[in-house]
């Protein structure tokens, strides 16, 4: 019987991940958030952890799991969200889960990082492989804590090599009910497009997502992996595809506006956003399928098209 703790269980990536393992009878598992998941499944037990205090320790000295999964995160800041609080969460709130996990003999920590992780950079190789360099930005709150969290989890693998590691960069997550801060941007009445970048896209379904970490929880490789459809959209195919147009203007005259209208607070983003418009990141998804054994049933089109789809 493998005992299985879930940070972020309430989350959706965590209540598709809880679906999956409620159906296996040879897992017990614990599912801990701020607040409880819906649909418990027979095989779960919630406790109530905040990652950002003393809790994971507790809770998982406790518990005694041979697998924790690691969800926790804000990826959608909140109106109200700060940037301190954000960091608390994905970074201290990882390191808090590692630490413990260190402490409790754990045997494998699946962690979910971002490809955000790689940054947002002109000179970032298309695709992005996982032997690439970790260059989160620090002007992006989500992008830098992703590359703190991997700095942190690289120096563990240094110094404790007997805690088995599943770290996933994962693209954008698109499911029937995900909404985030890209959904949203596909929601406008045109889309933004800046001249002299198609700015691609590679996206991931939501069930595919979770049955990636399944695999990374029970009999799938130790391992860093990037987690995408196969191929990417850009800006151009997105809107066709959604029956809308694209608003072409200047990275220049963008960065311009936006550095008047953040101070006068009439755009919560800064000229630094033109960068994350300019240079996304594109992740190659080779060594999932072939060292990972997993190959994702929709591409990144058809995950566009499904969540599409159910959007409208």
């Amino acid at each position: 019987m493998r005992h299985i703790l879930i940070t972020g269980a309430a989350g959706a990536v965590g209540s598709a991940l809880l679906r999956r393992l409620g159906e296996r009878t040879d897992i017990t598992i614990t599912a801990t958030d701020i607040r409880e998941p819906a649909n418990l499944p027979e095989n779960a037990r919630f406790i109530m952890m905040d990652v950002t205090g003393n809790a994971p320790l507790n809770v998982i000295l406790d518990r005694t799991p041979d697998t924790i999964m690691h969800l926790a995160s804000i990826v959608t800041p909140g109106p109200n969200s700060t940037r301190e609080l954000e960091y608390k969460v994905d970074v201290e709130g990882t390191r808090n889960v590692l630490n413990a996990a260190i402490a409790a003999g754990v045997r494998r920590l699946v962690v979910t990082s971002s490809g955000a992780a790689y940054g947002y950079h002109a000179d970032n190789p298309v695709p992005l492989r996982e032997t690439d360099a970790i260059r989160g930005n620090q002007e992006f709150a989500y992008s830098w804590h992703k590359r703190l969290v991997e700095e942190l989890l690289a120096d563990a693998r240094g110094t404790a090599p007997d805690l088995e590691q599943v770290v996933l960069r994962v693209g954008t997550v698109l499911g029937r009910k995900v909404e985030n801060q890209i959904t949203a941007l596909f929601k406008k009445p045109r889309l933004l497009g800046l001249k002299g970048s198609d700015s691609p896209f590679v996206f991931i379904w939501d069930e595919d997502l979770a049955d990636i970490l399944v695999r990374a929880a029970t009999d799938g490789p130790a391992g860093v992996f990037n987690v995408a459809g196969d191929g990417a959209l850009s800006v151009s195919q997105i809107a066709s595809e959604m029956g809308k147009t694209v608003r072409w203007l200047s990275p220049g005259l963008v960065k311009a506006a936006l550095a008047i209208a953040r101070p006068l607070r009439l755009s919560r983003y800064g000229p630094e956003q033109v960068r994350f418009l300019l240079y996304r990141p594109v992740l190659n998804n080779a060594a999932l399928k072939s060292d990972f054994g997993y190959r994702p049933r929709f591409t990144s089109a058809e995950a566009f098209k499904h969540w599409w789809e159910a959007a409208q």
